[in-house]
């Protein structure tokens, strides 16, 4: 569950991204994972799920240790939050933080692969 107050527009990086609509401190929580808000999909379910729906949970969702069982989707534009090898939120325990004070109107990035043990830059 987003956190801070953001918005959804085209990036620059890819397609649509995540944006501050206020400026984020250094160290603000911005994002945790909140049952009964976001979901996971546990994977033999994710199997059983129409093509169409595994293939939003692959783009959209991710699988990682720190938080356990399956598929972890957020029903919230968290899913918007693009890649960047210099990212400026910390995503090393299962919540994000912000790892420097990101601007008004700034992109929120992340390092997916702080998270997502199957990443690979393609």
């Amino acid at each position: 569950m987003l956190l801070v107050p953001t918005y959804a527009a085209a990036s620059r990086i890819e397609g649509v991204g995540l944006f501050a609509a206020a400026p984020i401190r250094k160290g603000t929580l911005i994002w945790r994972f909140e049952p009964g808000f976001d979901r996971i999909i546990p994977q033999d379910e994710f199997e059983r799920l129409p093509e169409v729906a595994r293939a939003f949970v692959d783009r959209y969702g991710y699988v990682t240790p720190q938080i356990p069982g399956g598929w972890v989707v957020s029903l919230d534009n968290t899913r918007f939050i693009n890649h960047s090898p210099t990212p400026n939120t910390d995503n090393t325990t299962p919540e994000t933080y912000a790892a420097r004070d990101i601007a008004k109107d700034e992109e929120i990035t992340c390092d997916y692969g702080e998270f997502c043990e199957s990443f690979e830059l393609s």
